[in-house]
């Protein structure tokens, strides 16, 4: 019987995946990897894990990574902020913690295996590269998150739930008495509870005395002053507190100015991508593809444009959109996927 070890989090997804496995037969192991300290929230998570763990009679374990979790997400997030960037930690997070650290845990307990609760696939294609796929709910699908995940640690991994949607596995956890089966989904960053992404960055920068700088025009016109790039995103409306007589728009973030580029909504549409920082898994390489067909998905609830893939240096590609896309943002994950929905590879935003 083989062994697998099964992320529990506190939420119904992760724990519909260890009782689905227990099910099939595997020999279930349940770890919360504690990645940041907080008081009620976090406690009431690994609470939540050790009652599904009681439940299915599992043994439960937590590591504790949090002065990892802090140099390779925490630390770098507060950067690519001050750096103009909109990041998206939980991409960075699971190949670098998550998974990381269950399988550590695998070795520590003799595990074959490690799963959690996402909405996707793993599959062994032909050329014998392993690569996720989307999950059946489309609404739901997690594959975008996973992209920067290895073949080594694909090679180890279970998705219990990439062929079931939401409703179906609330369903088995009602029909299972799981006790997170009504437990809403967590929408916020989990070491950002509140949602307060400048409240945190404030808190974690000592020099606060920098952070001012001015609202511009595309000419380079000042329109007015703001109080920390930081605070804006690619797209973003509200909240500029600008009266400019139009609707006007975080167009570009200039970091070196401190200058926060507003304009129309028409400024925020491209044709063209770059991306750094790639990750492959479908191919053994992005870097000598020329005119390659691909979807993108330049963040997680974006559906998805055809373009053309293209190398144009070391760890770098350039991505042609059929269409224009709107407020592709330097920081963010660019996902590319064939026609199948098996992700080819992704990378960072650049421009």
């Amino acid at each position: 019987m083989a062994k697998v070890i099964v992320g529990l989090s506190g939420g119904v997804d992760s724990a519909v995946a260890a009782y689905l496995l227990q099910q099939e037969g595997y020999e279930v192991i349940g770890v919360t990897v504690r990645s940041w300290e907080s008081g009620i929230s976090r406690c009431c998570e690994i609470d939540d894990a050790q009652a599904t763990a009681d439940l299915l009679g599992i043994p439960y374990r937590v590591i504790n990574c949090v002065p990892d979790f802090q140099d390779k997400i925490e630390k770098p997030f507060v950067s690519s902020y001050l750096n103009g960037e909109t990041p998206n930690p939980c991409v960075l997070c699971n190949p670098e913690i998550k998974w990381k650290w269950m399988l550590y845990a695998a070795s520590l307990y003799g595990a074959d295996m490690v799963a959690t609760g996402h909405y996707a696939s793993v599959v062994l294609l032909p050329n014998g590269r392993y690569a996720v796929k989307k999950g059946a709910d489309k609404q739901k699908d997690q594959s975008y998150m996973l992209y920067r995940l290895t073949q080594d640690q694909l090679a180890k991994t279970l998705f219990p739930l990439g062929d079931l949607t939401k409703d179906q596995v609330r369903a088995i956890a009602s029909q299972a008495q799981i006790p997170s089966a009504g437990k809403p989904d967590s929408q916020e960053i989990c070491f950002i509870p509140d949602g307060s992404y400048s409240r945190y960055i404030e808190d974690h920068v000592e020099n606060k005395s920098s952070f001012s700088g001015s609202f511009v025009d595309e000419d380079g016109n000042i329109l007015g002053q703001h109080s920390g790039i930081f605070r804006y995103t690619i797209g973003q409306r509200k909240g500029l507190g600008l009266a400019l007589g139009s609707p006007a728009y975080v167009t570009s973030i200039r970091p070196r100015t401190k200058e926060v580029v507003v304009g129309s909504e028409e400024s925020l549409y491209t044709l063209d991508v770059t991306c750094r920082s790639l990750n492959t898994m479908a191919l053994p390489n992005l870097q000598d593809q020329s005119g390659l067909p691909v979807t993108v998905k330049i963040r997680y609830h974006h559906e998805g444009t055809p373009a053309t893939l293209t190398s144009i240096g070391e760890d770098q590609v350039l991505l042609h959109f059929d269409l224009p896309v709107r407020a592709a943002t330097p920081g963010q994950s660019a996902v590319f996927y064939d026609s199948s929905g098996i992700v080819i590879g992704g990378g960072i935003i650049t421009r």
